[in-house]
């Protein structure tokens, strides 16, 4: 791990990277801070370490803008599996239940998806960071434990099918910061009657950021300070 210099400053911006699969948020962020020695780095939006794409790092003054760019509305593309649930909403997690899809149609999914478009109050999963009396949710869960939570008000701008390939649904949602998009896969699989749970998850824009603007870590960790700041959204534009 190299050294950081604190008499160094940084630049000062926002880089898009494009999160590999089985990275966190955080991991991509110790290793940016760690490769270019930086002082001020944050991330503006996590995703689960099994989906990947857009991920924004905030360096120098641009972790001031933190709230702002993670209040952006998001969209997500990725596949759901029916017939199967778990205890995290994902196929990362225990299965809990599993029943034959094979009676459901593509009309009914169609139909449930446009149903889920819209305001509504999303019930967070027990398998998240949200904290109740400053212990995550995950940590609960993962003693099998189960507390009540509070609902959180959201929007679906959009939630349609682009496939169907039985028992897989691969799709496209809009929706605003906030939604569990593996919530909105089990509530499916439950209007369906069949159970469900995501199966992929792919971030493709996040506020004005889309992901086609998007580095890889593998080029970012080939650069040197200075060409990370030509790569690097500046605060006049943001």
């Amino acid at each position: 791990m190299r050294k950081r210099n604190p008499h160094q400053s940084d630049p000062d911006g926002v880089l898009l990277i494009d999160k590999p699969q089985e990275w966190t948020s955080h991991d991509v962020v110790a290793k940016i801070r760690n490769h270019f020695q930086l002082n001020k780095v944050g991330h503006g939006g996590t995703l689960d370490p099994n989906a990947t794409g857009l991920i924004m790092i905030l360096i120098g003054h641009g972790t001031k803008l933190s709230a702002k760019i993670m209040g952006g509305d998001k969209t997500y593309e990725g596949e759901i599996l029916l017939g199967v649930e778990t205890d995290s909403q994902d196929t990362d997690g225990e299965i809990t239940a599993e029943k034959d899809p094979s009676a459901v149609t593509e009309e009914q999914i169609r139909t449930e998806m446009k149903a889920a478009v819209g305001d509504q109050m999303q019930m967070p999963p027990m398998v998240s960071a949200i904290k109740q009396n400053g212990v995550a949710l995950y940590k609960l869960a993962r003693k099998g434990q189960e507390v009540e939570r509070e609902p959180r008000f959201i929007h679906v701008y959009k939630f349609a099918m682009h496939e169907f390939t039985p028992p897989r649904v691969t799709f496209e949602v809009q929706c605003t910061k906030g939604t569990y998009v593996r919530t909105l896969a089990y509530d499916l699989g439950t209007r369906l009657g069949c159970g469900a749970c995501l199966s992929q998850l792919r971030r493709t824009q996040s506020s004005e950021f889309n992901i086609s603007n998007a580095w890889t870590l593998d080029d970012v960790l080939t650069w040197d300070r200075n060409e990370l700041a030509k790569h690097m959204v500046p605060l006049h534009a943001l």
